[in-house]
């Protein structure tokens, strides 16, 4: 990714410097384990360590301009690296890399830095749950009008509708949690994964070193059907971003103006019209995101390798691996920020709830006329009359409200007595059920959710 989209602690993930080391770490891991079953001396195991983290500690811009160079001969990277680390270790690197195949590095290397991104991005995640919870906590009792097909429907809370988007981005949260199980595992097996030259007890050790799991059956490559798992747990986060960044544009729409991205001072809004002011946050999380969905499917297409393996899938990983975890990094970090300081209007919500005459609260004045005996089929024909009444001459002059209408209706008057009928078109009634929703929501495990407490919002014009 350019660096405009990066964070550097996910990008050294993916340095060359950082995946050296891994590699490293296994062949030393794999000599120590082979030193402990009499394979190698002992000796030669402590040297090829001490040697190596000494390589590995000084290893700069010239050490990996010597591999790259190694590379252009040979055509093949292990190689390169393993020539490179037999020239900083000496006689004792005969007995690197004994019995292993190169896919015994890459593989379990790869598990080590998908593990180490995922790390991040469940940090990222809590960031984002914890903005949410404070601005659902903030909002909790702010009536806003919920809208389907984009069109005005009953009152709800703002707080309700963060309450949701946090209840999306927890699920995701498990979601990684549990592709990071999965693909937290270790192949040291040999050529076409039989064994045949290296003990499984080395495998399990360097397994138990790095933090990993043995993978069961791993062919020479771990199957990628886990790292498929891995990709779809971060482009369902990927979605979870682009529907909240997408709640937020609309709101930010100029007719609406409910909530918007903060304005810093001295921002601009556009080159020619100074008085604009534009969701720039939420469309780029927009773009990001899919981004990071278009990783998914070549690493679906990469789970059927041909045989024991092929590397059909190498240059495909090569680019989507650190490419969507970087991206995702970033767009959860400008996520939490985003939520962090977006602004809100309650008074504008409010004035949008009541803008359409009162019509959204047909729904409960059709309880309350079925409550009172009236048929369903009678009860929806006299709201809807009242309510198309009132939609059809908003902003014309001798235009009544919803009220009005339904009480010329006789139907009305004579069944539901005026204070019911305040009850009906008050909106607070749509919030009775939010405390209990907002303790369901946030009463989950506590490895699914942000930290329990809501804290202060840091901005907001309610």
């Amino acid at each position: 990714m350019i660096p405009r989209y990066s964070r550097p602690r996910m990008t050294a993930i993916w340095s060359p410097a950082n995946r050296y080391r891994i590699w490293f770490e296994i062949e030393a891991l794999a000599c120590e384990a082979l030193a402990q079953q009499g394979a190698i001396p002992a000796e030669s195991a402590r040297t090829i360590r001490e040697r190596g983290d000494a390589a590995m500690a000084a290893f700069s811009d010239a050490d990996l301009a010597r591999i790259d160079a190694i590379e252009a001969e040979t055509r093949h990277d292990v190689i390169a690296f393993l020539t490179w680390l037999a020239e900083k270790i000496g006689p004792d690197s005969r007995y690197v890399h004994l019995g292993m195949t190169s896919s015994d590095v890459l593989d379990t290397c790869l598990a080590v830095q998908l593990v180490q991104a995922t790390d991040i991005l469940l940090e990222d995640m809590d960031a984002a749950l914890e903005a949410l919870k404070r601005r659902a906590y903030e909002h909790k009792h702010t009536v806003t009008i919920g809208r389907s097909h984009g069109i005005h429907a009953e009152p709800t809370s703002f707080g309700l509708k963060l309450a949701g988007h946090y209840a999306e981005f927890a699920r995701n949260r498990q979601r990684l949690e549990a592709a990071r199980k999965e693909i937290a595992v270790c192949a040291i097996s040999g050529a076409v994964g039989t064994f045949a030259h290296i003990d499984p007890a080395v495998e399990a050790f360097v397994a138990s070193k790095l933090g990993l799991a043995v993978e069961p059956v791993s062919t020479q490559v771990i199957p990628r059907d886990r790292h498929a798992a891995w990709f779809a747990a971060l482009a369902l986060t990927a979605s979870a971003i682009e529907r909240l960044a997408t709640e937020v544009r609309h709101l930010q729409r100029s007719e609406v103006r409910e909530a918007e991205e903060f304005f810093h001072a001295g921002q601009k809004g556009s080159s020619a019209m100074p008085h604009k002011r534009n969701p720039v946050l939420s469309e780029n999380l927009t773009g990001l995101a899919r981004l990071v969905r278009s990783a998914l499917t070549p690493a679906l297409e990469d789970v059927a390798l041909w045989h024991e393996r092929d590397i059909s899938h190498s240059s495909v990983e090569r680019n989507i691996c650190p490419d969507a975890s970087v991206t995702l990094d970033f767009a959860l970090g400008r996520l939490a920020t985003m939520m962090e300081k977006l602004v809100v209007y309650p008074e504008r919500m409010m004035a949008n709830v009541e803008s359409l005459g009162g019509v959204v609260h047909s729904g409960e004045v059709l309880l309350a006329l079925a409550r009172a005996g009236m048929s369903r089929e009678d009860a929806y024909r006299v709201v809807q009359s009242a309510a198309m009444e009132t939609w059809t001459k908003l902003g014309t002059e001798g235009a009544k409200t919803f009220r009005q209408n339904l009480e010329a209706q006789p139907e009305v008057a004579a069944r539901i007595p005026a204070p019911v009928l305040d009850k009906a078109l008050d909106p607070a009634l749509h919030l009775k059920a939010v405390d209990g929703v907002f303790e369901r929501v946030f009463t989950a495990p506590a490895s699914a959710t942000a930290a329990n407490a809501p804290k202060a919002a840091k901005a907001s014009k309610s």
